[in-house]
């Protein structure tokens, strides 16, 4: 029965309703894991779960942006936070990497993915593309794709619709297999085919508009037996949801009246790229694009991303997009909540929560003006019980002043470019602009020896009050041009992908150029040297002439003039061209490449220019270190190392190794790489990425971040004259109690001894909240208030602090109820304040890795200043459970 279902199934989708197909996948086809086996469907207000609409928060997390080890804990994470669904991307170049061979395995172990979010009973919104974007290297297609005869990417072309449809088909029949559909028992309620492809149609004239007809129709032709979308796809077919992505997205309509109002991608950071500043969305500006898109008719919205992670191996796209892809989220590069944007989103979607009874009983909310830049949104209708539900959002988009409104008989304020959310229609449960999470201060610090280990405290050089990693280290030199057996001669320049496949990031050409003695007279004559002149290139240069150095052009698809010496004779010019990471946004993504483009001559000759692209070149792929694999554990002992002196000066092209201890604790682990220069990494053979030591523009950074008005990447960004990037994160589940083996390959010249492992934590907690901030949601739910004994409007607001799992608050290091002045780091005590602040907020969270204290005088056992606003501002220290038997808790 279950086949002939699924037959009908695929042939039937293109021509029934939605509400039609709800009854259709009622069926229940096979019993699920994790679920009763449900349908889901849509209609234009949201989507339909087992029969119910719903109001849907999701969160982004990327699988191969972390290892399986870190999965569940970013599960539970997103579900605490208030997500109900996890999104993530299909990676066609990390489950294909061979044409025809697959691979689910390690970080990506989709399957496993996907069983971890359904075991923690939150859904899944699988993008399956293929083409991601992503900052992903080259968008996430793998580089064979571009070899096959006549391809032309995203356009309606057979030999790329052959290959999409096989890859498409292959994770839609995985999911099918492993019964990770909603109608199996499963998580997955949703599908995405294609991406963003609005932005590129037009390039491709009908030929597109063809292509997206076409890729709606083959991917409902699979059976799936959930909705599909497309994002920014105006002309999305009739039974594809069109959907948002973007900063803002609350005046975002879909193409028909029957579509409900979905979110995609919301922007809640940006990425950042080599010498770039860190960009940052303020929290208030964050959550109030979220109420503002519920408001005003929005039903799914998901964080593009909720957890960023790390750009592992060369998996980063560009080009020049950093190793970590932390983008400013919720949940940082390691997993660690970003505070206060995790806890403020989190209280958002208590709020929204609460309001989700009145938000699907009504089909469209009611619109009330309250002042010139001021608005209502009312939902109200009955809810499952029969009974009244009324729910109202109250936004001021001035983004300068405050507004007093009155609303249903009563007066609010409204803070400028904010929301306050009403879930009785009565009381503000919660304002956008109003931040009561706590702050988090994350500290980075050198990793403490092993207790017991004589190998580290024998090997860790101390300077500064800085751990080094080790004072032992080993190198070995990396052969400057043809290097191998494996290289081959061609008459003419290739084009640098069609050589390397992307198997590494280097490749050498080397020439050779015949230097007269006329030559060399003519330029002592006019005081000149030749140029080696490119008239198109990316993304790095090298021009070596006899294996030395002659200078470096860095830049994408830019013009590059070389200054070169020879000496009379022969003499070889190599040129190294690099990549770092490749094209993934844009049209014509096959046509890209890397290398060289247009003519590459050598000028300053007496007898004229030198065409070097119809030169003689012979080319070598990729380093010899990489080759013989000198990273991994098993071949590194190999290579023929040798002892680096501690005095020895910075060497360019250079391979170090040391071994070291993992820290002791849980903490996320980094590789502090700010004494290099520009390379790769290793750890017990991992590849933990690209590093560069490359400093980020001095202009840019704002003293101070105003969250108020339209967010841009631009906009609050941080870290300026600083370098981009120096910390590198390194899984705990790649490292071994010790003796961890470390390989660096440097290209530019670094200090391999002032390297450090250090950890990363929450260590200081900071709360700061008011006597008139809002009560705590949780208390919204409390039986007390559902049966009507406790007006929600008498009960006082918290200070919430929490560490990190696997830590407790091991001191308060300020309290003060009264009128504390400062911030975060910054708190002193006012000329009003309770003298038993610090031992009443000490006794309710020393020891404890979670806390509550009410801000009132009941709570302080006295009124310190009588008719004054009063203020509880706290300063915690978070510790480790392992280094707090001490303490005596």
């Amino acid at each position: 029965m279950a086949e002939s279902v699924r037959r009908f199934f695929s042939i039937q989708w293109r021509i029934l309703p939605p509400i039609i197909i709800a009854l259709v996948l009622y069926i229940p086809i096979v019993s699920g894991s994790f679920f009763k086996p449900f349908n889901v469907s849509y209609d234009h207000r949201a989507l339909i779960i087992a029969g119910k609409r719903r109001m849907l928060v999701s969160a982004g997390i990327h699988y191969p942006r972390a290892t399986p080890e870190m999965w569940s804990d970013l599960i539970e994470k997103s579900k605490e936070g208030g997500a109900d669904v996890i999104q993530t991307y299909v990676f066609w170049n990390g489950h294909e990497p061979v044409k025809g061979q697959y691979n689910f395995e390690g970080r990506y172990d989709l399957v496993k993915f996907v069983k971890l979010i359904g075991s923690s009973g939150l859904y899944l919104h699988l993008r399956i593309g293929p083409y991601v974007c992503a900052e992903w290297n080259f968008g996430g297609f793998p580089v064979w794709l571009r070899d096959i005869p006549g391809v032309e990417f995203r356009t309606d072309n057979e030999p790329f619709k052959n290959e999409m449809q096989k890859f498409v088909t292959k994770i839609v029949d995985l999911m099918r297999e492993a019964k990770l559909f909603c109608w199996q028992g499963g998580p997955i309620i949703m599908l995405q085919i294609e991406n963003e492809y609005g932005d590129v149609e037009k390039s491709y004239g009908q030929k597109g508009k063809d292509y997206v007809k076409w890729a709606a129709s083959m991917a409902l032709g699979l059976g799936a037996g959930v909705p599909w979308v497309m994002c920014k796809q105006t002309d999305a077919p009739e039974n594809i949801i069109d959907a948002c992505n973007g900063y803002y997205c609350d005046g975002f309509k879909p193409n028909s009246q029957t579509k409900p109002v979905l979110w995609t991608e919301d922007w809640d950071g940006w990425y950042t790229k080599w010498g770039g500043s860190l960009p940052h969305r303020p929290a208030e500006d964050l959550a109030f694009a979220v109420a503002r898109f519920y408001q005003r008719g929005g039903s799914f919205q998901n964080y593009y991303m909720y957890f960023g992670g790390t750009n592992f191996g060369r998996t980063s796209g560009g080009p020049f997009y950093i190793t970590s892809y932390d983008y400013d989220a919720p949940l940082d590069e390691y997993g660690l909540r970003s505070e206060p944007k995790w806890g403020h989103l989190k209280d958002l979607h208590a709020a929204i929560k609460l309001c989700e009874p009145a938000l699907v009983a009504a089909d469209a909310p009611q619109y009330r003006k309250l002042g010139s830049n001021q608005e209502a949104h009312i939902y109200h209708g009955h809810g499952e019980t029969g009974g009244k539900v009324c729910a109202a959002f109250l936004a001021n988009i001035d983004e300068h002043k405050s507004a007093h409104v009155k609303f249903n008989g009563q007066s609010y304020t409204l803070a400028p470019w904010s929301v306050s959310i009403l879930p009785d229609c009565r009381h503000v449960a919660f304002n956008t602009a109003k931040v009561g999470a706590q702050t988090s201060v994350k500290t980075v610090e050198s990793a403490r020896p092993r207790l017991g280990s004589m190998s580290i405290l024998q090997n860790v050089v101390r300077h500064d009050n800085v751990s080094y990693i080790s004072k032992s280290w080993m190198a070995l030199k990396e052969p400057i041009g043809i290097w191998g057996e494996n290289n081959f001669t061609f008459q003419g320049l290739l084009e640098h992908l069609n050589v390397t496949k992307d198997r590494s990031d280097y490749l050498w050409h080397k020439t050779r150029i015949n230097v007269t003695e006329d030559d060399i007279s003519f330029w002592k004559k006019n005081g000149a040297n030749p140029t080696v002149s490119i008239d198109s290139m990316r993304d790095v240069l090298r021009v070596f002439v006899n294996k030395q150095l002659s200078g470096s052009v860095v830049g994408h698809w830019v013009k590059a003039v070389q200054p070169v010496s020879f000496v009379q004779g022969n003499n070889d010019l190599l040129l190294l061209t690099q990549t770092v990471g490749l094209q993934n946004y844009g049209a014509f993504l096959e046509k890209d490449g890397a290398g060289f483009r247009g003519k590459a001559k050598l000028t300053g000759f007496k007898n004229g220019d030198m065409d070097l692209s119809k030169s003689s070149w012979t080319y070598q792929v990729g380093l010899k270190g990489e080759a013989e694999k000198i990273y991994t554990v098993e071949h590194n002992e190999k290579a023929e190392w040798s002892t680096l002196e501690t005095d020895v000066s910075p060497s360019m092209f250079m391979w170090y190794k040391t071994y070291f201890d993992t820290p002791d604790g849980t903490d996320p682990v980094v590789l502090d790489l700010e004494s290099m220069g520009k390379g790769q990494a290793w750890v017990n053979g991992h590849h933990i990425g690209r590093y560069w030591n490359i400093i980020s523009q001095k202009d840019g950074c704002e003293k101070a971040c105003d969250y108020r008005g339209a967010y841009n990447s631009d906009k609050c960004t941080t870290n300026c004259g600083q370098p981009t990037q120096t910390r590198y994160h390194v899984p705990r589940s790649w490292l071994k109690p010790s003796s961890n083996l470390l390989v660096i390959f440097e290209e530019t010249g670094g200090n391999p001894f002032k390297i450090s492992v250090k950890t990363v934590t929450a260590g200081i907690l900071c709360g700061q909240v008011s006597e008139s901030h809002y009560p705590p949601l949780r208390k919204w739910s409390t039986p007390d208030y559902m049966n009507g004994t406790m007006s929600i409007g008498s009960v006082a607001p918290e200070v919430h602090l929490h560490c990190e799992d696997g830590h407790v608050i091991s001191s308060i290091e300020f309290a003060s109820y009264g009128t504390p002045r400062g911030s975060c780091h910054r708190f002193s005590i006012g000329k009003c304040h309770a003298s038993n602040s610090i031992s009443i907020v000490s006794e309710a969270c020393k020891g404890r890795n979670s806390c509550f204290i009410e801000v009132s005088n009941t709570a302080f056992r006295s009124d310190p200043c009588s008719g004054i606003l009063k203020t509880l501002a706290v300063m915690a220290r978070c510790s480790s459970t392992q280094n707090t038997s001490d303490l005596g808790f």
